[in-house]
């Protein structure tokens, strides 16, 4: 009897730590990132009564007797699905579609979270979370525009405001295609800008012009704001007869050594030698197009947006159209997701059963991919928690029921000495 007792208590107090979790996952329909729970029971040690005996010639074997002494938390597990993706339209707010979280730290510990509410900070223009203040983790590009993703992973920046320099232009790609069929003497054309030292734009005419020799053509760069003297010295491509270009060999520019008029110049370097990547063109009966397709020298500007790519990687937006890379967002993978402690706002911490966390780029390594201007909801599944509800509370019920029909029990047991 008085096992029934301590059983049903166990019911009860379970029970109602059931409801406690159904209730928390509830409270969090409308939480960014949240990851549902989930409670499982197992019983508790049972008495046993009698052992098992084994057959004998003459008499079958005997099962166990025992009684169980109640129910307990086998655990309270996390569930790490999916959440659905609410668009947003900022910038600064980015999810996870399938596995991985963003990392944070607040500069003595390392947190990881789902919730990528995300905004850059006024001093310094740090990726950070605006509810706590943690920073973003990642890579910085340098000057150049390189992120090495092999060194430590620090803080995000994003410059808002932040010039950038102007730069002389030296590399130049042009593609299209040379009409075969043209005869001598005929020519295609584009203009490209060449940027000299101070930003200054200045248009060069890139003449394409068909000489006697078959497949063979003379490119030449003229243009008001360069001296008389540079148009003199036409460099030459030949192309096979499948089209493609054979001299200059593939990875192998076209040098011109342009020189401004003085007065163009207005006080920047006269002298720009431009490389010119021709490789992509070819050679075929059909319309004449030449245009370029990269052009390494900008005016100045300023850094006036920014935007995220699915690999993580972060592309500023100039004010001169310039883009240029700032840094690369990093993201931890988990062995054992489920492992992770939850440490409040929206984030978790690694435990020693979850696994050391890799770190690399979105959609690598089994890492989800980013998406910027949506955020990830909730992954409660309110039709799954009222029916919990109903189940939490049909338990407690029954565990209270037992309690009231032992106590009758007990009570005709004690009212036999009347």
């Amino acid at each position: 009897m008085m096992k029934a007792l301590f059983a049903a208590i166990a019911g009860l107090q379970n029970h109602i730590t059931y409801m406690d979790v159904v209730g928390n996952n509830i409270a969090n329909v409308n939480t960014q990132g949240y990851k549902a729970s989930r409670v499982t029971f197992q019983d508790m040690l049972t008495q046993t009564i009698s052992g098992a005996s084994a057959p004998t010639e003459n008499r079958g074997g005997t099962n166990p007797q025992q009684v169980g002494l109640g129910m307990k938390i086998g655990g309270v597990d996390v569930l790490h699905t999916q959440g659905s993706l609410q668009a947003t339209g900022r910038a600064t707010d980015f999810a996870i579609q399938g596995s991985g979280f963003f990392i944070v730290r607040d500069g003595a510990r390392t947190f990881y979270t789902r919730d990528g509410a995300f905004d850059v900070a006024v001093n310094g223009g740090e990726l950070v979370n605006p509810t706590n203040g943690f920073k973003v983790q990642g890579w910085r590009a340098d000057t150049n525009g390189v992120t090495d993703i092999d060194s430590p992973i620090g803080s995000i920046v994003i410059p808002l405001g932040q010039s950038i320099a102007a730069q002389e232009s030296t590399r130049v790609t042009l593609q299209g295609n040379l009409n075969a069929d043209v005869p001598q003497g005929d020519s295609f054309s584009t203009t490209i800008d060449v940027y000299d030292s101070l930003g200054a734009p200045h248009p060069v005419t890139v003449t394409y012009t068909k000489t006697a020799t078959p497949n063979q053509w003379t490119v030449e760069a003229s243009g008001a704001d360069l001296t008389a003297s540079v148009a003199g010295n036409p460099a030459t491509v030949v192309f096979d007869a499948s089209g493609r270009m054979t001299t200059p060999a593939a990875g192998t520019p076209l040098s011109f050594p342009l020189v401004l008029d003085p007065a163009a110049a207005n006080g920047a370097t006269a002298a720009i030698t431009v490389a010119m990547d021709v490789a992509a063109i070819t050679q075929f009966s059909g319309p004449g197009v030449i245009a370029p397709t990269f052009n390494n020298g900008f005016s100045a500007g300023a850094l006036e947006s920014f935007s995220v790519g699915p690999g993580g990687d972060i592309t500023g937006i100039f004010s001169n159209g310039t883009t240029r890379p700032l840094g690369q967002i990093a993201m931890a993978h988990f062995t054992n997701a489920a492992g992770l402690q939850k440490a409040g706002s929206n984030l978790f911490e690694s435990t020693s059963n979850s696994g050391v966390p890799g770190i690399g780029t979105p959609g690598t390594g089994g890492r989800g991919s980013v998406g910027a201007g949506v955020l990830e909801g909730s992954n409660t599944d309110l039709a799954r928690e009222f029916t919990n509800v109903v189940i939490a509370q049909r338990g407690f019920q029954a565990s209270s029921r037992i309690i009231s029909t032992a106590d009758q029990m007990l009570e005709g047991l004690v009212n036999l000495i009347r």
